[in-house]
């Protein structure tokens, strides 16, 4: 039996770690990777209905003292995504973490960093495609590794594009917000693109984008979901994963390419241009950065008062037989 765990509500959580904080905890942890200290749980899936799915990932880091599992249903009515973490040296429970805005930033923090590494340094229009929960925080993102002077934003419903871009004015203060009626509009100009939609079909191709262009690919993990075409997969310069295995096995966009480059060891050994073609990272979701971003909310809270006790577990012997009464007949 260990000590008393906590349970972090959403609140405890935003108000624990931003976003400067999420990235640094990411770039860690997959440093932690590539150096064999950190070990991801591949993340699976399961579908029913009409595109209703069952998520579950996680990781272990030695260098962090933990194990984590992150699990969550996504559905037409919603979501709710619980991050759970033990001590990894004896199993006891240490939190139970209401996830929604940890993801946000857990995802927004892997794309930052992907950014950092393959974009080009001095990159300033960046298109935004699709505007659902996930959209400013990927704005965010790119904001803080490159020069952003212009945010383009493509929704297929015009009132979401609207809704979408009046909202990110009030937080990007100078940069231009142009929103944009279709996606070739969007992303013809762009030196950045991030694409965060539920498509079925390709949106991007080689010839909609420039030649130096980064892409960060996040919304179909699934192999019915489809957002990068086939050409600009093919002719892309570089293929990167924050999960390669995954990547290849569970989403359609990189079904016929050779596996991508592990985020990881782009990140510990560096990257360079050295040809044509855009960069492509395609994220899947890596278990081990919301290990890491859960680490860093545990770190913080004691002295920001977050996070509610919870009683330790205790075990109990489960029933297995039938009570006997009276004696022998």
């Amino acid at each position: 039996m260990g000590a008393d765990a906590a349970w972090f509500t959403e609140a405890d959580v935003v108000t624990a770690v931003d976003l400067p904080a999420a990235v640094a905890a990411v770039r860690a942890v997959l440093q932690l990777e590539h150096e064999g200290c950190a070990r991801t749980l591949p993340k699976t899936a399961v579908g029913w209905g009409d595109g209703d799915t069952l998520h579950a990932l996680g990781g272990v880091s030695e260098g962090l003292g933990l194990v984590g599992t992150k699990t969550w249903t996504h559905t037409s009515g919603g979501a709710t995504p619980l991050l759970v973490l033990w001590d990894a040296a004896t199993g006891d429970l240490q939190a139970i973490v209401e996830a929604f805005a940890l993801g946000q930033l857990r995802t927004a923090s892997v794309s930052a960093v992907a950014t950092d590494v393959l974009a080009r340094p001095d990159a300033a229009v960046f298109a935004m495609v699709g505007t659902g929960k996930q959209a400013l925080a990927q704005v965010a993102a790119v904001i803080s590794q490159r020069p952003i002077r212009e945010v383009r934003v493509f929704s297929p419903t015009a009132s979401n594009r609207a809704e979408f871009s009046a909202r990110l004015r009030d937080h990007v203060g100078d940069v231009d917000v142009v929103d944009c009626p279709d996606v070739a509009s969007a992303v013809a100009p762009a030196h950045v693109i991030t694409t965060a939609t539920r498509s079925r079909q390709a949106l991007l191709e080689l010839d909609m984008i420039g030649d130096d262009v980064h892409v960060n690919a996040l919304g179909a993990i699934t192999p019915d979901r489809r957002e990068l075409g086939d050409s600009l997969v093919a002719g892309a310069h570089a293929l990167v994963s924050d999960s390669p295995a995954i990547a290849k096995s569970l989403s359609a966009d990189l079904a016929d390419v050779q596996e991508p480059v592990s985020l990881a060891q782009v990140v510990a050994d560096g990257w360079t241009r050295t040809g044509p073609g855009p960069t492509v990272f395609k994220a899947m979701g890596l278990g081990l950065a919301d290990i890491a971003v859960g680490a860093a909310v545990l770190d913080s809270s004691p002295a920001r008062g977050g996070g509610r006790p919870i009683s330790a577990t205790h075990r109990a012997a489960p029933r297995l037989f039938n009570p006997i009464t009276g004696g022998s007949p």
